[in-house]
């Protein structure tokens, strides 16, 4: 006794469920670039300037904040204790570039004298922060 064939169905490929993969993919991409943003120091309000570069050496960071507080790579250090430290930070990684990350409400004062000591390890490089 023969069985009454079902009619066949014909072939289709379904991409809803390609379509919410691809988009679950992109949404990890997008969240993961968000978070993932390369940042140097402490969060500050860094000054505009039209003729900022972008600088790619290992560089130790000097961060100013808006109450005039100091961090040596995120940790916080006195202006006396400065001077020591980056030298030993650079002769440690053989590092030449320091950045200064100031705020731009900081006293002018400040900065100047952040920079004076900086200045007196030779063989330093400095650069200022600023945004474009």
């Amino acid at each position: 006794m023969r069985l009454p064939e079902e009619p066949e169905v014909p072939f289709q490929i379904n991409i809803i469920p390609m379509i919410d993969v691809v988009f679950a993919i992109l949404t990890f991409f997008i969240a993961a670039t968000l978070v993932l943003k390369r940042t140097e120091g402490l969060p500050v309000s860094l000054p505009q300037a039209s003729t900022t570069k972008s600088q790619t050496q290992n560089k130790v960071v000097v961060t100013l904040d808006a109450q005039g507080n100091l961090f040596l790579n995120r940790q916080p250090i006195a202006l006396e204790q400065l001077e020591n430290q980056v030298r030993s930070l650079m002769s440690k990684e053989k590092q030449n570039m320091v950045v200064i990350n100031a705020d731009e409400n900081v006293a002018h004062g400040k900065a100047i004298a952040v920079m004076d000591r900086i200045r007196k390890i030779e063989g330093v490089k400095m650069a200022i922060s600023a945004k474009k």
